[in-house]
């Protein structure tokens, strides 16, 4: 390949690094050419994109942008999934598609922001809901001790209010 193309390739991942939130190293050995295009379809469908590429030009992409950290999982064939959206997609195609397919499919590691991933954590990921329900969620938990005290000092005015309806009741009977 000349060297002009080789250095067109680093940047265009250069350019994938710098868009991405998040970056997974998988080891793609051992699937068919209908299994890669499966699950570039899938991880495409969710704002990713999946790409082979070779060891020396990723890793100078790397080293050209200080992500060093990512030098020591690129090891064998590597393909890299570039996450464009949420944080948790990727890892999650990648999941279902390990498991869904019985695929030899392996997952080496990741990047996320300036921390490097291992591939237990990046399945740990993969497990985590979507960012609005975790909002939802963070958003309940804040509310909850605010309505209980709430409950808390309505009860006594719902038990006066209910024993005076009861009077009347009682008065009304008579």
């Amino acid at each position: 390949m000349p060297t002009e193309k080789k250095a067109q390739i680093i940047e265009n991942i250069k350019e994938a690094f710098a868009k991405s939130n998040i970056i997974i190293l998988t080891h793609y050995q051992g699937l068919t050419t209908a299994e890669l295009t499966a699950l570039r379809r899938k991880l495409q469908a969710s704002n990713n994109e999946y790409q082979i590429v070779k060891n020396t030009l990723f890793r100078l992409a790397a080293m050209g942008i200080d992500k060093g950290d990512l030098v020591g999982s690129i090891t064998g064939p590597t393909a890299v999934v570039f996450g464009y959206g949420e944080i948790t997609a990727p890892a999650k195609v990648l999941a279902t598609h390990i498991s869904t397919s019985k695929s030899t499919l392996t997952i080496k590691g990741g990047f996320l922001g300036d921390r490097s991933l291992t591939s237990a954590e990046v399945m740990t990921l993969a497990t985590l809901p979507p960012r609005e329900m975790l909002l939802a969620i963070t958003l309940g938990t804040i509310k909850s001790p605010i309505a209980a005290l709430v409950g808390c000092l309505t009860t006594p005015m719902r038990s006066m209010v209910g024993v005076l309806q009861a009077r009347i009741k009682q008065l009304e009977g008579v």
